[in-house]
């Protein structure tokens, strides 16, 4: 089943521009609200194999594109964690779902994150997917980075890079629906107003405005890394130091052997029963099915 797909999007207006989301049950009030969103240069879509059972778990799923990427706007000039942080809490006022749990894959897991520290009332509890919660690279590297963005991802190469990188970083097992994920991502930074946005967000990273956040953060956690991540040179210690990180400790840790970076798509038949187990343990609230 490919949510994203068969569920139309709809938009949240923000300061410079239209955020597009999907929402699995948007009259149904008493469902409990868990709000996704993907990492850089990435989909809604990459949700598709978590979301049936998580709905038919009883939650109402919400997954929003990042900004400049897939149906949102290409109009947005500020980007980052923080930036993402907000329009995630944005949404979970304008759902009027608050609080919510909150899901997110790389930088969508640091912007969960930060959005936990910012306004612990709305944020229930979270999902980090491979989460980036510290700036590993020095200031000279950061700055070679940066250099390198600006060449790697430009037009008409662009795209085609992301596209060979996302797929080298999804190591270990892959979906059926690997190739045509791929594909669509490809085919979104195609467009150059996408590629300049995704451009900018990578320019824009520091993870340091998570790290100096992580001990206000409240909500339980569930943390998940894969073990063949290839974006964190030891995931198993990254994993460990998430637990440690947190101003709660991450109630559940979850290492995914045979997983890269992407382990909602990858390997959903480990993390659906996580991320359910997770969730069946939170303090029930209003709207909850165990209430």
């Amino acid at each position: 089943m490919s949510t994203s797909r068969h569920v139309p999007h709809r938009s949240l207006q923000r300061p410079e521009g239209r955020l597009a989301y999907t929402d699995t049950s948007p009259d149904d009030a008493d469902r409990p609200v868990l709000v996704a969103v993907p990492g850089m240069g990435d989909l809604r879509s990459t949700y598709d194999d978590v979301t049936p059972a998580l709905v038919q778990a009883g939650w109402r799923v919400v997954v929003t594109d990042l900004r400049g990427h897939g149906d949102s706007d290409t109009t947005f000039t500020r980007h980052g964690d923080d930036a993402t942080g907000s329009d995630l809490l944005a949404l979970v006022e304008h759902l009027d779902a608050g609080p919510a749990v909150l899901m997110g894959n790389s930088m969508g897991a640091s912007a969960a994150a930060w959005a936990a520290a910012e306004r612990p009332d709305l944020v229930r509890g979270l999902v980090l997917l491979s989460p980036f919660l510290r700036e590993t690279a020095s200031p000279g590297k950061q700055r070679l980075l940066h250099a390198a963005y600006r060449v790697l991802f430009a037009r008409p190469w662009g795209a085609a890079v992301w596209a060979g990188y996302y797929s080298m970083i999804s190591k270990g097992r892959r979906s059926p629906r690997h190739a045509e994920h791929v594909a669509q991502v490809r085919a979104a930074m195609s467009d150059g107003a996408h590629l300049r946005s995704f451009r900018h967000l990578a320019l824009a990273l520091d993870h340091s405005v998570v790290e100096r956040r992580l001990a206000e953060i409240q909500a339980p956690a569930l943390a998940v890394v894969g073990d063949l991540d290839p974006d964190f040179s030891d995931p198993a210690a990254e994993l460990a130091w998430v637990q440690g990180a947190l101003g709660t400790p991450a109630r559940h840790a979850v290492l995914v052997p045979e997983a890269g970076h992407y382990p909602q798509h990858q390997t959903p038949d480990v993390v659906v029963p996580a991320v359910l187990e997770f969730l069946a343990e939170l303090p029930t609230a209003t709207g909850d099915p165990r209430a």
